[in-house]
């Protein structure tokens, strides 16, 4: 990176230098957007991450390159915007030094205005979604949205409703969504965010204030991060590195991300594979793992679930039709454990080529020894692209609470069907006690 980008204006062109402007970290993500690689944007952080001064740069930028387009900018409730995102898309404008071209009203009531153009960025409160249909534009549509603070919405079923007034009339569409993740991995938005990373039309960027110059944030800044640190380290990883600790509940505090290449996942010496089976609403839940004991690291690489398939058809689909990395989900000498409570099914596997599913060996409390096993591995790392739901599940999984609030000791049982294919899938390990 490091070159301009040129923004066209009506009499010629105006030179943007981005290195003054922009964080590096958002060089990747800038480039995309303006190359319209993606439709939506989400870009979450903790304190610090410049996220919201990005996308408030982004804005003016992207209307003198597309012509056509106005913005709309939504806070959740409409008394806050003028001290938060109008402020902030005003300090965007003339970071750039473009307020010479920009009408500024006195009041949030008004559009700010791209003269040459006559161009809009409009602002909006969402306490009455139905106003998005009020909006009258002098020409062309709403080619750019921006959410900030999106968990203060409901959720994404208000956002979508909106966007399906906004986004018509035109050809490129640019959907921004910011937020501070909430504490709580179970808050709608961290779960969209977590989803969001395996949706082709969407780019998830995550950062927090390391990422971000020092002399940006100052002194100070770094100064209340390092005292946070020091004397609360689970608030400073939430404040300031934007991670949802939880709330205390979580049962497996060892799950991490990570994108496994093809390369990385054909290097595993051995694999594993587990089946809880599933009709409806349970799901059928098939995962793939690997287990490196020495480093107690715990590679989650291939999912499959589905209601309401025959035994047939979950077999034909692992053998058959899904593939990783050039192979099928299951070839048919491999061990794949399967869930002891349905015989005939694992019988069913058999007759059709499935030679190596064997049901697992339940023990008297087994469940709670396998997932302290599990508990205990020093890193749980799910690629949440191709294991999206897996992934999901795991970091939602929560202790129930009693009536005061206080933890419930046990496992809950539900919303678990892909942890339970893992427990199966690595009990060639967790039943070997004591070692």
């Amino acid at each position: 990176m490091g070159r301009p980008r040129k923004a066209k204006e009506k009499k010629g062109e105006i030179i943007l230098d981005v290195n003054e402007n922009i964080a590096p970290v958002y060089f990747s993500a800038m480039d995309d957007i303006l190359d319209h690689g993606h439709v939506h944007y989400v870009f979450k952080g903790g304190r610090g991450s410049a996220k919201s001064s990005f996308i408030s740069e982004m804005i003016p930028l992207l209307l003198i390159n597309n012509p056509k387009t106005h913005a709309l900018v939504f806070r959740k409730i409409g008394n806050t915007i003028k001290n938060s995102v109008w402020a902030q898309v005003v300090w965007g404008i003339d970071r750039w030094g473009l307020r010479d071209y920009f009408q500024i009203p006195k009041t949030i009531a008004n559009p700010i205005v791209y003269k040459p153009t006559g161009q809009q960025i409009l602002f909006m409160g969402l306490d009455d979604p139905n106003k998005v249909k009020s909006v009258k534009l002098p020409f062309g549509y709403i080619g750019i949205t921006w959410w900030e603070e999106l968990d203060q919405y409901s959720g994404e079923k208000e956002i979508r409703k909106v966007l399906q007034s906004t986004m018509r009339g035109g050809t490129e569409f640019w959907d921004f969504r910011s937020f501070n993740p909430p504490i709580s991995n179970l808050n709608w938005a961290n779960q969209y965010a977590a989803d969001a990373l395996s949706r082709e039309n969407t780019l998830v960027t995550s950062t927090n204030y390391t990422d971000i110059p020092a002399e940006w944030l100052g002194q100070a800044f770094i100064d209340e991060a390092m005292d946070l640190k020091e004397t609360n380290p689970r608030a400073y990883e939430h404040e300031y590195l934007g991670i949802p600790v939880g709330t205390g509940g979580n049962v497996f505090e060892n799950v991490e991300p990570m994108y496994m290449t093809d390369e990385f996942i054909n290097g595993f010496e051995r694999t594993n594979a587990g089946v809880d089976w599933g009709w409806y609403p349970d799901p059928f839940a098939f995962t793939k793992c690997s287990v490196d004991i020495s480093r107690r690291c715990v590679y989650i690489f291939a999912e499959f679930r589905c209601n309401k398939l025959s035994n047939r058809q979950t077999f034909d689909k692992l053998y058959h039709e899904l593939q990783y990395c050039g192979r099928p989900y299951l070839s048919p000498d491999e061990i794949v454990t399967c869930d002891s409570a349905e015989p005939k099914s694992i019988s069913d596997w058999k007759d059709y080529g499935a030679y190596g599913a064997r049901p697992v060996k339940k023990e008297p409390d087994s469940i709670n020894y396998s997932m302290k096993w599990l508990q205990s591995m020093k890193h749980i790392y799910i690629d949440p692209k191709r294991c999206p739901e897996t992934y999901k599940e795991f970091i939602e999984y929560e202790y129930d609470r009693d009536k005061d609030d206080e933890v419930v000791s046990g496992y809950p049982d539900a919303n678990n069907h892909s942890i339970d294919s893992i427990r199966y899938a690595t009990s060639g390990y967790w039943r070997r006690r004591g070692q």
